[in-house]
């Protein structure tokens, strides 16, 4: 499948050109660091740009102290990762190899070059982003997970960090790797942990905590305005982010779980232009949101807003969950909507661990050699059952319904019938649950017939219905008996306008709307230039 940042091993590398290192140095300066100086520590803010004109760096094990890959950072290359571009933190220790001098240039400067000098920022971010990819690779990372496999909270930490493209390593808990790691912070090697650095073992680890650790969650004052604030992360949202960035607009993009939405948990989309071999809903919303970044839009995850107030100057107050408030001249609601919970007794206790949402790389590793069960018709689970098949011993996907040719296209329809290791079963249910600490089981229904059985099963993944995302809109806008957002109401005039000036809707959340990612890349894209233009009308 089609993927962001070449593998490093195997890129090219363009080095930049002499105009380019000259712009770097009329913008920084130049500084001399001594053999064995660390240039960065995990948890530390990534707070500038550093091109190397002599001697070399090296990325260091937070643990070992020792190099961590065979090949360093030399004369005409440069330190930096992804999160440079967001304001984000280093995940590994850098130091000087030999005495070395570099150019040193401030992120708010690098990032006004970055835009003012394309060449030379498709060679700083492709290496960024192969960078990135490499560490989701080889799993290496100051973010260290002890126990993933038999602790719901560390699974949480893990689901958090891979669904947003955040690199960390795993070990088995009582592994001579975790015995070292956890002997490295003093703390107890029986015990699920979650660690950053190498001296630093997270207390009750939340996504929140993680987030804050790696750069990822903003405060605010309260005193923010932003041209336009987007409620969502999913396709239609980073594609307003990316168009809101492009024309000029200060943008800020709040997603309260992971970015993507429900297209980032698609293993394999086929049916995107311009991807003939397929891409996953998480690489394509990645590289939608370096885009929007590389423009200037901010991101801030996990955060939820709650609610929605309109102001007498005309801009909106929208309030976080943790009580922190923004301000805003316009609303892009791109918040979508979310799989139903079905009325299953004991659901709950299993949410992660064994009852998942999302197919993606984890909620695989849970059930190789296993029976996936899913549930659902519609293209999502499709593409999860093509995808777990690959990991597990045999896929059975229950519809409810007598036939998959309304709710999944075609060409997936197909596939499921040719593939061995797939059951698709008609007419069939859920209705009961078991197992202990861990999903055991799944009692099956079929409709039809009245009969019922049990089968082992150590996974099952609902992908069921939809309900909007729409209760932080404080009732401003009007919304149909479904909950979705009516469009096409307001002014100034758009199909995308909702019955409020300034607020709009687009994506899966709108009523009416072509549930596929095309048509809310295309609605995130095109919403813009009423945004613009109210923005504008607004200021002058």
């Amino acid at each position: 499948m089609e993927t962001i940042g070449e593998d490093l091993r195997q890129m090219i590398r363009t080095p930049l050109s002499r105009s380019h290192v000259e712009a770097l140095r009329a913008a920084g300066k130049v500084v001399t660091y001594p053999k064995g100086t660390i240039m960065a520590q995990p948890g530390e803010k990534a707070n500038r740009f550093v091109y190397v004109e002599e001697g070399e760096i090296e990325v260091v094990n937070p643990f070992t102290g020792e190099r961590h890959y065979p090949s360093t950072i030399g004369p005409t290359q440069f330190m930096g990762e992804i999160s440079l571009l967001y304001g984000g933190t280093a995940s590994l220790p850098l130091r000087t190899v030999v005495d070395t001098r570099v150019i040193e240039v401030p992120r708010e400067t690098f990032l006004t070059l970055v835009s003012q000098i394309p060449e030379m920022s498709d060679i700083i971010i492709t290496v960024f982003a192969a960078r990135r990819r490499r560490q989701l690779e080889d799993r290496s990372s100051g973010l260290y997970l002890i126990g993933e496999e038999a602790d719901r909270n560390v699974r949480r930490i893990a689901e958090f960090a891979s669904r947003n493209r955040l690199p960390y390593a795993s070990v088995p808990l009582h592994s001579p790797e975790a015995q070292a790691s956890a002997k490295s912070c003093a703390i107890d090697a029986r015990t699920p942990a979650v660690i950053f650095g190498s001296k630093v073992p997270i207390t009750d680890p939340t996504p929140d905590k993680i987030a804050r650790l790696l750069g990822l969650n903003i405060d605010f004052s309260g005193d923010e305005l932003f041209d336009v604030l987007i409620v969502g992360g999913g396709p239609a949202g980073v594609a307003a982010a990316v168009y809101a960035g492009a024309e000029g607009l200060c943008a800020l993009v709040v997603e309260d779980v992971v970015l993507g939405g429900q297209a980032g948990t698609s293993s394999r989309i086929e049916n995107y232009m311009g991807f003939p071999t397929g891409i996953s809903g998480a690489d394509l919303l990645w590289r939608g949101q370096v885009q929007a970044m590389k423009f200037g839009a901010r991101f801030a995850i996990p955060r939820r807003v709650t609610t929605l107030e309109a102001q007498e100057n005309g801009a909106f107050c929208a309030a976080f969950e943790n009580g922190q408030r923004v301000r805003a001249s316009a609303i892009v609601v791109a918040s979508g909507v979310q799989y139903r919970r079905l009325p299953l007794e004991r659901l709950a206790d299993f949410e992660g661990s064994g009852v998942y949402y999302s197919a993606t790389d984890m909620e695989a590793r849970y059930c190789k050699d296993t029976e996936a069960v899913i549930i659902g018709g519609g293209n999502s689970a499709g593409q999860a059952a093509m995808f777990l098949s690959r990991y597990a011993r045999c896929v059975r996907v229950l519809v409810r319904g007598s036939s998959l040719a309304a709710s999944m296209s075609s060409y997936l329809t197909s596939r499921l019938a040719a593939d061995p290791g797939i059951t698709i079963e008609y007419n069939s249910e859920v209705t009961a649950l078991e197992g202990g600490e861990h999903l055991e089981s799944v009692t099956i229904r079929n409709a039809q017939t009245g009969q019922s059985r049990k089968i082992a099963a150590r996974s099952l993944f609902i992908m069921v219905g939809a309900a909007p995302n729409t209760e932080w809109l404080s009732g401003l806008v009007k919304l149909d008996d479904k909950g979705f957002v009516l469009t096409g109401l307001g002014l100034p005039a758009s199909p995308f306008a909702t019955s409020y000036p300034g607020i709009f809707a687009v994506g899966d959340v709108r009523a009416g709307s072509v549930k596929r990612v095309a048509s809310a890349v295309g609605e995130g894209s095109v919403v813009i230039s009423k945004v613009w233009e109210h923005v504008k009308q607004n200021i002058t």
